[in-house]
């Protein structure tokens, strides 16, 4: 029975241990994030070859799953805007980042404000990478992203 006890409690204290990690990197990981959903907001090609590693497997909002070459494939297709009148700009908040090493989670939510003729319309992801550090360099080679849902407003109620 001790010896059963004593087990468990070390696989605890390990168990417990990895977690608390920190990111050492989290300061240049925030920055390629940010700089490239800056770029991503531009349709900037460069941006989208930086960011993304060739073996990505990126899972979209809406159930597809693609890969660079699909990604840089639909950026190069993609013609001007219809509109000039139209843009979306996307920014991360909440960023959570969590490193092993060469590896890193890098989970937030992404904001996407679209300009719409002068009304602006809001969608929140939550976005989560997983990113590995080759060659000095950070990309992502995999990336999850969620749709939130808007919030319904509560009905008020009826006065009495």
């Amino acid at each position: 029975m001790k010896r059963l006890f004593l087990s468990v409690l070390f696989v605890l204290s390990v168990t417990f241990r990895v977690p608390a990690q920190t990111a050492p990197d989290a300061d240049e990981l925030t920055k390629l994030l940010k700089d490239f959903l800056a770029g991503a907001s531009r349709n900037d090609a460069a941006v989208h070859e930086r960011f993304w590693a060739d073996d990505l497997i990126y899972t979209a909002s809406a159930g597809r799953r693609i890969g660079k070459a699909d990604i840089m494939r639909e950026l190069h297709e993609e013609k001007s805007p219809k509109s000039t009148d139209e843009n979306t700009i996307y920014t991360a908040e909440d960023i959570r980042i969590q490193q092993y090493g060469d590896t890193a989670i890098v989970a937030f939510r992404l904001v996407g404000t679209t300009d719409k003729g002068g009304k602006k319309e809001t969608k929140n992801y939550f976005n989560t990478g997983t990113f590995l550090k080759r060659n000095g360099k950070w990309q992502a080679v995999s990336w999850q992203a969620t749709v939130i849902p808007e919030k319904k407003a509560e009905p008020k109620p009826s006065p009495k």
